[in-house]
């Protein structure tokens, strides 16, 4: 059978496209006959407006202009004026003044196209290049990346001065390149030795603290002691770029040292701040409270950065007062925190309880970031206040600003801390229709403990089992914690096998397990957890508990008498147990305690850390004041009732903050409802 070729289309002229129907309507004898489309007659040719070229008489008024926009910061109608001065006068050279004020333009949009253009410009009319304008150029190709040519232009000046080798080898350190700056360094010391400039040392001191290079650094500290560059006041910076490196490379004492070789008038708020965040940085948080304290004392003023750097001292600390006169301070000097100190301000008062103070700062703050929103959200979420963090999230919400994972995971938290299963379920369907914020594994272990914590273990296992990916530790410890506390054995051995698996040295997972066992009287399987224990080697380290009183940290540990006021803390402790048990408070019993060895069991749990915390905040502050007790491991069952008691008692109010969340006992309720 031959195949048969259908004849080309003919295109037929039509003022408008037929719309389509069901069926093909049959062709009609006028529709054959029509003509066939006939091309376009040709328009009458119009050239553009021409653009009218800039005559050379307005070059002057054009250089006025580049130099005034640039020194406004309006960078881009610079360099376009600057496109009209090339056209009125391709190859006239133009003022010096215009020529720097083009290459700050450049160098400020990161343009290397217009850098190109400029340095083109400059070297094809003429203009005579000094030592100066060499170095702004260097510069100008350093910022846009342009590193080839920088590298050529530096190989190729005529002179060079110190300033020359800083720029280049800042440009180099600014660009992820620090160690070839510490080379070019190198040839800088070898050619002129002791005359290179504090200047060119302090980059170098950068490139070693950016390269972590340690020997580099210790060689470099030699050469500012060989150019005396630690004789005059003005070298202030040299001094804080040496301190900032020994801190970066962990040698914090070090730095310390040539703190303490400054000269008064050479330790400038740079200097006390470097030194205040490298004991920040590497957790010495007494030591950089006593030189706080060192330094209020001085001449010197604090500025925001003190703030900041201070908040987290303050936090770990847990010295509110001392964070809320610095804030006072700093406002009498007139010095309002950015956004950042102001975060961190929100961020302090949540972790401490202080919620009416956070939401205070964070009206309060003439800016607010998506950082600003997840701190308040997570610290209402933490303190079981569920229904202010989802209030705050839908406000967030209102006002335009797209949530990102943390905001999520704050606002699930708040769901689990506070049982809104309905509301926590459709935020995290609300996550996974939106492709940018597909839940991640933090996300599903806060929606597993939130079924947990209601009973509904089959739902937080489902969760478990549909989970895009391969379940976490997170995961399953959420599991095994609802399981431990609505015992069940089948789904909190199957947890804790898995978690075993994943964390064989993690002391916490056996200590569930062992006390899920102790409970349940399976005393064979907890003797077996306790085996396992000892032939791996681990052991269950003591904890403590402190309280802040009058300004003052206050440490204890289990059973602890060390304190100046061990007899008086043990008597208030003993009334207050009789006071409890005769409102009816029963001791929990089979329970292992997280800071109480296992030999020490049969002591009396009546002298655990923070009950020894507690009696002495309450013989230590005047009636009716909140105590704030914070500890590092879990807060266990007997001493949850207990404190619950004792805010009966006493009428105190009383925040624990332990190792997984925050506690607010009030009237004999706590915040978490019994679920921790």
């Amino acid at each position: 059978m031959d195949l048969q070729l259908a004849p080309p289309l003919r295109l037929v002229a039509s003022t408008h496209r037929p719309k389509a129907t069901a069926t093909a309507a049959p062709s009609s004898s006028s529709s054959s006959s029509s003509e066939p489309l006939k091309p376009r007659p040709p328009r009458p040719h119009q050239n553009p407006v021409p653009i009218p070229k800039p005559s050379p008489a307005r070059l002057p008024s054009l250089c006025a202009a580049i130099e005034q926009h640039a020194a406004a910061g309006r960078h881009a109608e610079a360099l376009h004026a600057f496109r009209l001065a090339r056209s009125a006068a391709p190859f006239a050279p133009l003022p010096a003044p215009t020529y720097h004020a083009l290459v700050t333009a450049a160098a400020s949009l990161r343009e290397p196209g217009e850098a190109a253009a400029v340095a083109w410009h400059m070297e094809s009319s003429g203009f005579e290049m000094d030592v100066y304008a060499h170095n702004r150029v260097l510069g100008m190709f350093l910022a846009c990346g342009m590193l080839a040519e920088a590298r050529q232009m530096f190989e190729g000046m005529p002179g060079r001065s110190a300033v020359t080798w800083g720029v280049m080898m800042g440009g180099l350190v600014d660009r992820g390149r620090p160690r070839s700056a510490l080379v070019l360094f190198s040839q800088l010391w070898q050619e002129v030795s002791v005359g290179a400039g504090p200047r060119a040392v302090m980059v170098a001191v950068r490139a070693a603290t950016a390269a972590g290079s340690l020997r580099a650094g210790r060689q470099l500290h030699c050469c500012v002691a060989k150019i005396g560059a630690f004789d005059g006041d003005g070298n202030q910076y040299l001094w804080c770029a040496l301190l900032d490196m020994y801190s970066k490379c962990g040698l914090v004492d070090e730095a310390r040292r040539v703190f303490n070789g400054m000269a008064p008038p050479q330790r400038s708020v740079v200097a006390w701040n470097s030194m205040l965040a490298a004991y920040a940085l590497h957790g010495r948080s007494e030591e950089a409270l006593e030189l706080y304290h060192v330094m209020c004392g001085s001449s010197v003023g604090m500025d925001q950065f003190t703030f900041s750097t201070m908040l987290g001292v303050f936090a770990r600390l847990g010295l509110l007062e001392h964070a809320k006169q610095a804030h006072a301070g700093l406002i009498q000097r007139g010095l309002p925190l950015d956004v950042v100190g102001n975060t961190a301000l929100v961020d302090l008062y949540c972790k401490w309880g202080r919620m009416e103070d956070a939401r205070n700062v964070f009206e309060r703050m003439p800016s607010r970031n998506l950082i600003s929103w997840n701190a308040l959200i997570a610290g209402y979420g933490y303190h079981g206040m569920g229904d202010k963090a989802i209030k705050m999230f839908e406000r967030l919400i209102a006002e335009g600003i797209a949530p990102n994972h943390v905001t999520f995971l704050a606002v699930l938290n708040a769901c689990r801390f506070s049982g809104l299963v309905d509301k926590g379920k459709r935020i995290f369907q609300l996550m996974t229709q939106n492709p940018k914020t597909k839940p991640r594994a933090m996300h599903y272990a806060c929606v597993i403990e939130l079924f947990g914590r209601e009973g509904l273990l089959d739902e937080a296992y489902s969760v478990i089992r549909r989970a895009p990916f391969t379940p976490t530790a997170n995961m399953w410890g959420a599991l095994l914690t609802a399981s431990r506390i609505h015992k069940n054995m089948h789904l909190a051995k199957l947890a804790a096998e898995q978690l075993l698996a994943m964390e064989p040295e993690k002391i916490n997972n056996y200590v569930v397990l062992l006390n899920l066992y102790i409970s349940s009287g399976r005393q064979d399987d907890a003797c077996k957890v306790i085996e396992t224990l000892k032939r791996k080697g681990l052991y269950i380290s003591n904890a403590c508990s402190w309280v802040t009183v009058k300004k003052k940290g206050h440490r204890f540990f289990f059973k602890d008498s060390l304190h100046p006021q061990s007899a008086e803390i043990y008597r208030r402790l003993d009334t207050l147990m009789k006071e409890v048990k005769e409102i009816c408070y029963i001791a929990e019993e089979n329970e292992l305690l997280p800071d109480v060895h296992p030999d020490e069991q049969k002591i009396s749990r009546a002298y655990h850390s923070e009950r020894l915390a507690i009696a002495f905040g309450l013989i230590s502050t005047s009636p009716h004041t909140p105590l704030r007790i914070t500890q590092s491991h879990r807060l266990c069952r007997d001493c949850h009732n207990v404190i619950k008691f004792v805010t009966k008692v006493t009428d105190r109010e009383i925040v624990v903050r332990d190792g997984s969340r925050f506690h607010h006992f009030k009237v004999g309720i706590c915040s978490c409802g019994d679920y921790w």
